[in-house]
């Protein structure tokens, strides 16, 4: 194991060989992280997580309790993981291999896609994120949803499968619901979040920070 000095973790975490964890990282009970898993600095993993091989998570994330983080998925820094949430990788999931005269490898495959939480995206408690999908920065996956595409930076998602329910601000609050206007077109122009100020540009199907916006941390 390689560990930074200032990384705490419980005497019941299982951290395999050639993990890496960042300084102000701590690891919670009963926390299985498998071999050459990389976690950055100012983290947290939730008691009874399990992290596969091979995982990239970035700095300052959250991963709440009962987390199943699969091989091929890669967070970024400032997100939040609710208790559990479930990622997946294989497309074709099967137990036996195709002649069924064994078990299939647990091994990557052809079939395993990679998936990527992009920085300060949330997900709510018992989501499932399907094989393959970017959700975008900031946006914020509803409890229970179930994803199974890629979700647009900003966008609030709901349900199963998740559809685009609303836009979310970086600081977490609701910019806006969607219904839709008149013309049949999602809501579109400029808005401002409620509680910190930051301006948005909606357009469509999609959410950006205005260019004064875009580098400020309020």
């Amino acid at each position: 194991m390689i560990e930074s000095d200032e990384a705490r973790t419980h005497p019941t975490a299982i951290i395999e060989e050639g993990v890496v964890l960042g300084s102000g990282t701590v690891v919670w009970d009963h926390v299985h992280i498998r071999r050459a898993t990389s976690i950055g600095h100012d983290c947290i993993i939730g008691g009874k997580t399990y992290v596969a091989y091979e995982v990239v998570i970035g700095n300052y994330v959250k991963i709440n309790s009962f987390v199943y983080v699969c091989t091929g998925v890669t967070i970024e820094d400032f997100c939040m993981v609710g208790a559990h949430v479930v990622f997946t990788n294989d497309r074709f999931p099967r137990a036996g291999t195709r002649d069924l005269t064994g078990l299939a490898t647990s091994d990557p495959t052809s079939t395993t896609l990679s998936t990527r939480m992009c920085r300060g995206a949330t997900i709510g408690a018992n989501a499932t994120i399907g094989p393959g999908a970017t959700l975008g920065e900031f946006s914020m996956t509803g409890m229970g949803a179930v994803v199974t595409r890629d979700v647009p930076a900003h966008a609030l998602v709901m349900g199963s499968p998740a559809r685009i329910g609303g836009w979310m601000c970086v600081c977490g609050h609701l910019l806006c619901r969607l219904p839709l206007v008149n013309d049949g077109e999602h809501v579109a122009g400029a808005t401002e979040c409620p509680d910190c100020g930051r301006s948005y540009r909606l357009d469509g199907e999609s959410c950006s920070l205005e260019a004064s916006d875009a580098g400020t941390s309020r």
